[in-house]
């Protein structure tokens, strides 16, 4: 059996997980959750810097090389934001990349980046929806943690260039757009090779399944997934608001033979998996079928 522990703090360059120890499972979902950083650092502060940037900080922004094709902020187009949430997921792309937030004025109020551009957006328009007009998206092709970084920089550079002075929502202290979003860590089944679970990992996935409302099995971490469908699933989650739990099934160091054990439990020869009340929906295809289809809702309240 397994115990689910619960780890520190996560930020983009350590990625901390729980880990199932072969002692019990646990009866509860869990319900802790993680700090998931969308905001890199040009000051102190994640995706904030100071109103009025000294000269090392404008050599640091001129000297930046720009590792992703995003077009130029000037260039992009801005895309007024719907009322309706399905409109606005269709509006706005779910991929990864970097955005700018407009007021009812079409003045700049945030320069940001996310995993899903439109789960973000979407987030912005429920809590400040006065300042959530218009967005600016430019999509990060091979979305890393430095090619996003570059995307937000190259951004912020141009509109300090242009204006001589920082998006209010990025200046240091400005709480209303850097708050972070409380995100959960992925799960692990064991802390690491050397131990040897005690039950069938088939047993162990079944636990899981049952005792979890959703759980997906991906590629990758839900902070940085390691291809597209399973980016995509991530991002239908979270747009749609789903509390659900993930696994890495690239994971080998703590989730050994996780990918051949869940394809015979499941009998489905592909990834991502997504299980809903202990029975799997499918992938990513389906999952963005019964999306277009308006069929999640229902789905997701079983």
């Amino acid at each position: 059996m397994a115990t689910i522990v619960n780890t520190s703090a996560l930020n983009t360059s350590s990625c901390s997980s729980r880990t199932l120890n072969p002692i019990h499972l646990p009866t509860k979902p869990l319900t802790s959750r993680l700090s998931f950083t969308q905001r890199f650092n040009l000051s102190p502060n994640p995706l904030s810097i100071s109103s009025k940037p000294n000269a090392n900080s404008k050599k640091r922004l001129s000297n930046l090389t720009v590792l992703c094709a995003v077009k130029k902020l000037a260039e992009t187009e801005l895309v007024a934001v719907p009322a309706e949430t399905e409109e606005l997921s269709r509006k706005f792309p779910s991929s990864s990349g970097v955005y700018a937030v407009f007021d009812g004025d079409s003045e700049l109020q945030f320069i940001g980046i996310s995993r899903s551009i439109a789960a973000s957006v979407l987030a912005h328009r429920k809590s400040v929806p006065d300042l959530c007009s218009a967005v600016k998206a430019g999509v990060v092709d091979e979305p890393d943690r430095t090619a996003l970084t570059q995307a937000w920089k190259s951004w912020m550079e141009e509109h300090i260039g242009a204006t001589g002075k920082v998006p209010p929502g990025n200046e240091s202290g400005n709480a209303i757009w850097i708050k972070r979003s409380q995100k959960k860590s992925d799960l692990r089944l064991t802390p690491g090779r050397h131990v040897q679970l005690t039950v069938p990992l088939e047993d162990l996935i079944d636990r899981l399944v049952k005792e979890n409302k959703v759980v997906a099995f991906i590629k990758g971490s839900r902070n940085a997934p390691q291809c597209g469908f399973s980016q995509r699933v991530v991002g239908i989650l979270e747009r749609e608001g789903v509390d659900y739990e993930s696994l890495d099934v690239l994971d080998e160091d703590h989730n050994t033979g996780l990918r051949e054990a869940l394809k015979r439990y499941s009998n489905w020869p592909t990834f991502p998996q997504i299980f809903v009340n202990g029975e799997l929906v499918g992938g990513c295809d389906i999952l963005t079928s019964m999306q277009e289809k308006g069929e999640l809702a229902s789905l997701f309240k079983k």
